[in-house]
């Protein structure tokens, strides 16, 4: 089965403002997230990829840009499935107001509990993005072969219930996976079981620098949507 490259988009104006999200238009990679996307067709250079899924959102949309231009060929499939979690009333409200919401302490200790008002709940997030990851993986091998690789461009929460399932985790504990912006994730799919071979890779190691906490992400706590990644 195939070899799926997981991409989370790169550093957008809502991460750096520290509000969340969802699927609020207009929210694009800030400067930083910008140069992360340049350098991802070198990052990727070595890898044969046979297709790319993305998320319908800017972000991942201009994630994948500077990668597309660099692969003509690359045939691009959008798919809402790999979307970001809809955060329903959450969505483009300050992560520092939310954390003192009760439903935030359901979000971080028991997710799979966790339904967003006027949105969706995690467990359908976290349902959606596996069905669409299986039957990508069943479209891959079926047009280039059982060795294919293929990538995916999503966002934190998307690629962190992924990465749940493949380690056989409840999705109670899918907060203890982080991804930041631009890192590369990957997991080879066998008929048995996934192997996780990549997680979170920026190949840049600044992230583990002791650093001031991002704007409503207490000690402890996950950066719902995904934090902002190193200065």
């Amino acid at each position: 089965m195939p070899m799926l490259i997981l991409v989370r988009h790169g550093r957008s104006t809502a991460n750096t403002a520290g509000v969340l999200a969802g699927w609020t238009p207009g929210v694009a990679l800030d400067e930083r997230g910008t140069a992360q996307a340049a350098a991802l067709p070198g990052r990727l250079a070595g890898l044969p990829l046979a297709a790319a899924v993305t998320s319908p959102l800017q972000r991942c949309r201009e994630t994948l840009a500077p990668l597309l231009a660099a692969r003509p060929e690359l045939p691009l499939h959008p798919d809402d499935r790999i979307g970001e979690c809809h955060y329903g009333d959450w969505s483009g409200r300050k992560l520092a107001e939310l954390a003192d919401e009760p439903l935030m302490n359901i979000v971080q200790q028991h997710p799979s509990a966790a339904a967003f008002p006027g949105g969706e709940s995690m467990r359908a997030m976290h349902a959606r993005a596996v069905e669409a990851v299986r039957d990508w993986n069943g479209r891959i091998e079926r047009e280039h072969g059982a060795d294919a690789v293929y990538l995916m461009c999503s966002h934190g929460d998307i690629i962190k219930a992924l990465v749940a399932d493949a380690l056989g985790l409840h999705l109670d504990l899918f907060q203890r996976i982080s991804v930041e912006p631009c890192s590369v994730t990957a997991i080879r799919y066998t008929p048995t079981r996934p192997f996780l071979v990549r997680l979170g890779d920026t190949g840049d190691f600044a992230g583990l620098a002791p650093r001031e906490e991002n704007s409503g992400h207490r000690g402890g706590d996950a950066a719902v949507g995904g934090d902002a990644g190193a200065p």
